[in-house]
């Protein structure tokens, strides 16, 4: 397989989203970086480079919003400097893995994709409202993944607040502190020098809290948008040809079986869960789990 099949592997065919998110985020940055790189070594004036930032980042004035409304979304995948990228990486990969085991890949993208696009509204709102940020909301952007990585790690939270992570001096660790530090720093600096970011990053938080409470109650408050996504992907995909098949009755009592065993086996592997957390799994536990989520897609 060729580097470039490979990248279309990766990018538009991941068996997880969570990989898909992790390598759009990485491609953009190091495409941005090299364009800069060759400009530097040319000795060109940098404006293709800015111009990226500038179209892809996510302006405070509305004036500027309205002539560049995909912002609102793009700049989620964009980042200031290799350790912004990394340590957002590395977040999304942390919680992202265990959220997508158990929720499945469109869940998952769902809450990233809310959580940055309720975060990046949420700046915007901020800096109009307040009268602190009257003069620099005409020149304020922000960009980073993190109003969606904070998402996924309130949702992993709410969802599994008593699952463990292993840290460096610390030990185990319930995730549940661990984002509840991050929510706690993030407010305390929404006045600092990157308050944009911070706020985003409370946006994020929100939905990951509120999406998971509702999932809890029996409510997808993303249904809508799952059912536009499903009618709008049906448009591109090729109809099968009709086929003409034969049901026996004995084979679809099979298969009831079949789902019924599954499913008791599912119930089992989350009732493990509760008692003992995520990592009490065996791998072949995961397994099970991670094909359940996928076949709920």
């Amino acid at each position: 397989m060729s580097l470039v099949e490979e990248l279309k592997q990766v990018l538009f065919r991941p068996r997880r989203k969570l990989h898909q998110f992790i390598a759009v985020n990485v491609f953009v940055f190091f495409v941005i970086k090299l364009v800069f790189v060759f400009e530097t070594l040319f000795k060109l004036p940098s404006n293709f480079s800015t111009k990226i930032i500038e179209y892809l980042s996510i302006p405070a004035s509305f004036d500027i919003l309205i002539k560049q409304p995909w912002s609102v979304f793009t700049y989620m995948f964009l980042h200031k400097d290799f350790f912004h990228l990394l340590f957002n990486m590395l977040g999304l990969y942390w919680f992202g893995q265990l959220l997508e085991e158990y929720l499945g890949g469109k869940k998952f993208s769902l809450i990233y994709i809310f959580g940055g696009l309720v975060g990046g509204l949420l700046f915007i709102a901020v800096y109009n409202l307040f009268p602190v940020f009257e003069n620099v909301v005409a020149q304020s952007r922000t960009v980073g993944a993190s109003a969606g990585v904070l998402a996924i790690a309130v949702a992993t939270a709410t969802l599994l607040p008593d699952h463990q992570f292993m840290l460096l001096f610390l030990g185990l660790v319930k995730i549940k502190y661990l984002v509840l530090f991050f929510v706690l720093i993030d407010l305390i600096n929404i006045t600092g020098d990157n308050a944009g970011g911070h706020i985003a990053h409370l946006g994020g938080a929100i939905i990951g809290f509120v999406y998971i409470k509702q999932l809890r109650k029996g409510r997808d408050v993303s249904s809508p948008f799952q059912s536009f996504f499903r009618f709008f992907t049906k448009l591109f995909k090729r109809k099968p040809k009709l086929k003409v098949t034969y049901r026996n009755p004995a084979n679809d009592k099979k298969n009831v079986k079949k789902q019924l065993d599954k499913q008791e086996i599912i119930d089992r592997i989350l009732d493990k869960i509760s008692k003992y957390g995520y990592e009490g799994l065996t791998k072949e536990e995961k397994d099970i789990l991670f094909r359940a989520s996928q076949e709920k897609e």
